[in-house]
């Protein structure tokens, strides 16, 4: 969470706009850095009372349904969402609606070709689980594709938490000097990915109806030449008659 925070403050630090969205995992204030007039959490169910989120909670709704209005929002991070969704494709395909153009989109995931994700594997034969069961990590190829068909554009990305997935604090201490190296020697190993896309619309170019040229008139007169030797013919002809 310390790792997704600062990364996420350094990516929503620079974007610029009016309205901004974080959807779900209220625990992560996704949206601490950005300057946005507007900023606003939402999620499936209200927070409890003895744990508020940092952002007020606007709306409870079924992340596969939206409740804005097509291209009106200008910043929408989904903090590992689409992982833990029984349809992620509809998830995208909302947050594409209601994003206005050059909008921009962060996604947060885990990656499955990490230790993270040989422990999720693990989990499921031997039923102790280190994530929650329904979670279907999605690698970071797939994410890019699943952006390109809604024309959203692959800005930046990030991977990180390279440490064993270890349930104290006196262990991760341990394993911290694989942060650097991970980041040097096997970068697309980490145990989490950040994905920055923009959303792109193709514009039109206006055609206008192809005019004529102009056809000129051919003149009846004659040409500067002809006239030259006509006019010197004639000055002969007098001469030789006086």
């Amino acid at each position: 969470m310390a790792w997704e925070q600062a990364r996420l403050d350094a990516l929503t630090a620079d974007i610029f706009g009016f309205n901004a969205l974080q959807i779900g995992l209220p625990q992560v204030n996704a949206l601490q850095a950005n300057r946005m007039p507007h900023r606003w959490l939402s999620d499936t169910q209200l927070p409890q009372s003895n744990a508020q989120p940092a952002l007020p909670v606007v709306v409870v709704h079924d992340f596969s349904e939206l409740p804005f209005a097509s291209q009106s929002l200008d910043l929408v991070v989904l903090p590992h969402v689409l992982e833990f969704a029984a349809e992620p494709h509809q998830i995208l395909r909302e947050v594409e609606r209601v994003l206005i153009p050059e909008g921009q989109l962060i996604v947060c995931g885990f990656n499955p070709a990490s230790l993270w994700g040989l422990r999720q594997a693990a989990g499921r034969l031997s039923g102790a689980h280190f994530l929650p069961l329904n979670g279907e990590f999605i690698s970071l190829p797939r994410m890019k594709d699943w952006l390109k068909l809604l024309n959203m554009e692959v800005n930046r990305g990030y991977f990180g938490c390279y440490a064993p997935p270890c349930l104290s604090d006196k262990w991760l201490a341990r394993f911290s000097l694989m942060e650097p190296a991970g980041d040097r020697w096997w970068p697309y190993l980490g145990a989490v990915y950040m994905v920055q896309a923009i959303k792109r619309v193709k514009g039109m170019r206006l055609i206008g109806p192809a005019w004529r040229k102009a056809v000129v008139p051919a003149t009846n007169g004659l040409p500067a030449t002809n006239r030259i030797r006509q006019h010197a013919d004639i000055q002969s002809r007098n001469g030789s008659t006086e």
